[in-house]
């Protein structure tokens, strides 16, 4: 057991309560950390009305500040997201966009806020592209102050030009629900190193 917490981000274009099977994923994911003694929840971003932005908080009802405690709260950060011709969600670019801010956030030390956080990525959908989506995301999510494990990404892609998805399926496929297993042991490994010993601060 460990006292280490998580946020999976999920980065459906559906709203609540619609099925997605980028929740059912994130759920997966979270009950793999859940396994391994690591609380958490998942967040559905399109049911908080994120602004477009690259501030800490856009004003006017920006559903981005009560999310981004909730990361800074969590050790873990899972971003889920579809695929949608090839590329992350319309979504997850906005979480991309807003996590933006967190360079000109430090601390007394001067080090990113992110610096001792661990951050993972699911991808699904009915098309080829997890790879190139899993990039993207993984990309960002580095330069922005988040360390990555090894293997740090679980997906399923169905048949190309097909119409059966994730959540379709009567039972996950075994090479998904492995993934997704040494995504959550290795983040929560990394997670435990960095909060035992942080990055050292600057000169």
């Amino acid at each position: 057991m460990t006292d280490l917490s998580c946020l999976v981000l999920s980065c459906t274009l559906k709203r609540s309560p619609a099925e997605s099977s980028t929740e059912l994923l994130g759920s997966q994911v979270l009950d793999a950390f859940r396994d391994l003694g690591v609380t958490g929840s998942i967040e559905r971003v399109v049911d908080h009305d994120v602004s477009f932005g690259v501030s800490t908080d856009e004003g006017d009802g920006d559903g981005w500040p009560t999310l981004r405690q909730k990361m800074l709260d969590a050790d873990i950060l899972v971003l889920v997201t579809p695929i949608w011709m090839g590329q992350p969600a319309s979504v997850a670019k906005v979480v991309l966009e807003r996590l933006d801010a967190e360079l000109a956030e430090t601390d007394d030390a001067g080090r990113l806020l992110t610096f001792g956080k661990v951050a993972a990525v699911g991808v699904v959908g009915n098309e080829d592209g997890a790879h190139h989506t899993s990039a993207e995301l993984f990309q960002g999510l580095n330069d922005v102050g988040f360390t990555l494990p090894a293997q740090a990404v679980t997906y399923w892609v169905g048949e190309a030009m097909q119409a059966v998805d994730y959540q379709d399926l009567d039972e996950t496929p075994q090479k998904t629900a492995g993934t997704t297993e040494v995504l959550a042991r290795h983040a929560t490994h990394l997670a435990r190193l960095l909060k035992e010993s942080a990055y050292p601060a600057g000169e």
